[in-house]
């Protein structure tokens, strides 16, 4: 009879308002933001699953996002360093091929953080750079 509302899953943009790039991901980001919002009812808001089971490529879920010009933690920079593992470490650190290099490089300068970079911190996923595709299939990927 009463439901617990989920809360909404968390997707971050680092952003930078001179990148033309950053400005393309900004408008996709609001754009699937609305989009999932408006096509959420007060009861499909709290149950999905007969979506979900009737269209495995349903829209997802209405998502808060959080669009910020200042760097990540160095907290944040670590998990996001997780979420795009080894390979993916060049395209969020200028000029580090590791880790260890990567935490160096961004404590000498957070300019070295490449931006954009979209995060679903609820899902574990991170991108970098405007690759369309890429950021939505990761907006459309439901969290379990």
């Amino acid at each position: 009879m009463f439901g617990f509302r989920k809360t909404l899953d968390i997707v971050t943009l680092f952003h930078k308002a001179s990148s033309p790039a950053s400005l393309r991901v900004v408008t996709l980001l609001k754009q699937a933001s609305a989009h999932a919002a408006e096509t959420a009812t007060e009861d499909q808001a709290s149950d999905h699953r007969v979506q979900t089971e009737h269209a495995p490529s349903s829209r997802r879920e209405p998502f808060d996002l959080n669009i910020t010009e200042d760097p990540p933690t160095s907290d944040q920079l670590q998990t996001i360093l997780d979420y795009v593992g080894t390979p993916g470490i060049p395209a969020i650190i200028k000029g580090a091929n590791t880790r260890a290099e990567a935490l160096r490089k961004f404590r000498e300068s957070h300019d070295n953080f490449q931006r954009p970079v979209v995060v679903d911190w609820s899902n574990g996923k991170a991108i970098a750079g405007d690759k369309e595709s890429e950021i939505l299939k990761l907006l459309n990927q439901q969290s379990k």
